[in-house]
């Protein structure tokens, strides 16, 4: 399982995903954030609604798309967590074509 590595003073935030409010450490990508909360499935999978979840964690591939609030897809591992931020899981059915 993914763990975050023991750092003292680091300063957290709060997001949201999938209606539920996490903590976050300032400067987390968005995949590092969720990861580090226990989540490993971010979406599904338009071809065969198969769960995805993140695989490179360096933008070459699309397997931890999210849709974000103001309705536009993102590569959670280049998307840095901010506070307030509101992400729901990507479905393939209402997000259209994100490549």
């Amino acid at each position: 399982m993914f763990k975050r590595l023991p750092e003292a003073d680091e300063a957290t935030i709060e997001f949201h995903f999938d209606g539920q409010a996490y903590r976050a450490v300032a400067g987390d990508s968005l995949a590092a954030a969720l990861l580090a909360n226990g989540i490993g499935q971010f979406g599904r999978n338009a071809a065969d609604n198969s769960p995805r979840g993140p695989h490179c964690m360096i933008g070459n591939c699309f397997d931890c798309l999210v849709l974000l609030a103001d309705g536009r897809t993102a590569q959670a591992c280049l998307t840095p967590v901010a506070a307030g931020m509101r992400v729901r899981p990507y479905d393939p059915a209402t997000a259209g074509s994100p490549e």
